[in-house]
């Protein structure tokens, strides 16, 4: 049986008590039962908290689906924006090959596209795609939202050309609304097979739905280890009221005693470049749930050791208004150990025979004791490997200490309303039907 991963507060002892973060942990035990109750903010947004037991019954029908179009293309293009992209990226970088696109062994590459409206970078996928032999998954409630639709216009149009309306549409599947939308109305007209985002589930609580699942299966993950991880964190902290043994609770209850003390900034923190999108799924996931009301956490990240010869002077010297949380893995996958030098010239000797990983370990230790000194609290998400299993463990741990962080906060954590202003701003001047007026005043402004 796997052990979970788990949360260290040791390092952020000086800080905060443990009396004060078990004190406020046990006092969020409500909000665990609002939620499973649905009488919390935002109750008809949390599907996620059980839906990894509906999906279930959809693997074998998304491995399928993966298994089909790594049979018709060598490449799949996923079309999403947001939660309906960050997830799978996450998961995808955080488990394969780190060159996996250079291995000369077959190899399915995933690639993204209407994340951005950046001209060149559409152009530079166009010109690779122009080569490769490709898929499309497009992922999309409305199917109307600006980036995504851009690009699935541009993209669909680009495949038809190559392979012909047909057989584009054999390469194309929707992960969009049940009955309803532009993209759900397109994929029944063409005749896309598709899959359902489900009603109660915000975007960047959707990864263990279709809308991450399916690219994770196409690039040839294991989603049944994935959403079982999921399962076994839900199984220790959905439902367990003993604060103590809850780590979704106490991450929760310590982060926002640290903003009390003063450090309204958060840096996510891995010693592996495995998690850097790991990391940008985070920072959606907490900017987007809690930032609201002049309140909440601003996530930000860095992947150490890299960043300790960039941003580690500011934290270590800088203004006291950060606290750090490590993702710790213990054990890496691979094993590579430093050889012996005959004249030691570069003068590393003293580690032949270390494995990288300990070195690896000792340098994050000795930042915790250096961030320590430096008046940086540091939480500590201990993980045994880094795998499906625990991917997916992390994953719900976020998601759930999420949700409880943003109502001891007293927000909404399944809205973003502050998203939509840009949209209006950015119809406006681009003459959208029904935005003429507030374009008149945009462009006056502008003067």
């Amino acid at each position: 049986m796997k052990e979970n991963i788990s949360i260290n507060l040791k390092n952020a002892g000086s800080f905060i008590s443990s009396e004060e973060v078990l004190a406020l942990a046990q006092q969020s035990v409500r909000h665990l039962e609002s939620l499973s109750a649905g009488t919390g903010a935002g109750s008809d947004f949390t599907g996620w908290l059980s839906f990894h037991e509906d999906i279930v019954r959809q693997i074998d029908r998304i491995e399928k689906t993966a298994k089909h179009l790594r049979s018709v293309s060598d490449t799949t293009v996923v079309i999403g924006i947001g939660g309906s992209y960050l997830g799978a990226k996450a998961v995808i970088e955080g488990l394969s090959h780190t060159f996996s696109h250079l291995q000369k062994s077959k190899h399915h590459d995933i690639l993204f596209a209407g994340q951005n409206i950046c001209e060149d970078y559409m152009s530079d996928l166009l010109e690779i795609l122009e080569e490769r032999n490709y898929s499309v998954i497009v992922i999309s409630k409305s199917g109307t939202t600006t980036e995504p639709a851009i690009a699935f216009r541009i993209i669909r149009d680009h495949l038809e050309r190559k392979v012909g309306k047909a057989q584009a549409a054999d390469r194309i599947i929707a992960v969009t609304d049940s009955s309803k939308g532009a993209l759900k109305t397109l994929a029944d007209l063409n005749g896309y097979d598709t899959f359902v985002i489900p009603d109660n589930i915000g975007g960047r609580y959707s990864v263990l739905t279709p809308v991450g699942l399916l690219p994770i299966a196409v690039a040839g993950l294991n989603i049944s280890s994935l959403v079982k991880g999921a399962q076994a964190m839900a199984d220790v902290a959905r439902k367990n009221k003993n604060a103590a043994a809850n780590p979704s609770l106490m991450y929760a209850a310590a982060r926002n005693l640290l903003l009390q003390t003063g450090r309204p900034v958060e840096i996510l923190v891995g010693f592996t470049p495995k998690l850097h999108y790991f990391s940008e799924w985070w920072k959606q996931l907490y900017g987007e749930s809690e930032g609201k009301e002049g309140k909440g956490i601003f996530p930000a990240s860095v992947d150490f050791t890299t960043d300790l010869h960039s941003l580690g002077q500011y934290i270590q010297e800088g203004q006291r208004i950060l606290f750090e949380t490590m993702i710790s893995i213990r054990n890496p996958k691979r094993k590579m150990t430093i050889p012996q030098e005959h004249d030691d010239s570069d003068q590393l000797n003293y580690l032949a025979g270390k494995r990288l990983s300990e070195v690896n370990h000792s340098a994050e230790t000795g930042t915790i004791l250096a961030h320590n000194d430096g008046n940086i609290p540091v939480l500590r998400i201990e993980v045994p490997e880094l795998d499906e299993f625990y991917m997916g463990e992390l994953i719900y741990f976020f998601e759930l200490a999420c949700a409880v962080s943003g109502y001891i906060l007293d927000v909404n954590p399944f809205d973003q309303p502050g998203v939509e202003a840009y949209k209006k701003n950015m119809f406006a001047l681009l003459n959208k039907p029904g935005f003429e007026e507030a374009g008149k005043k945009l462009k006056e402004k502008l003067k």
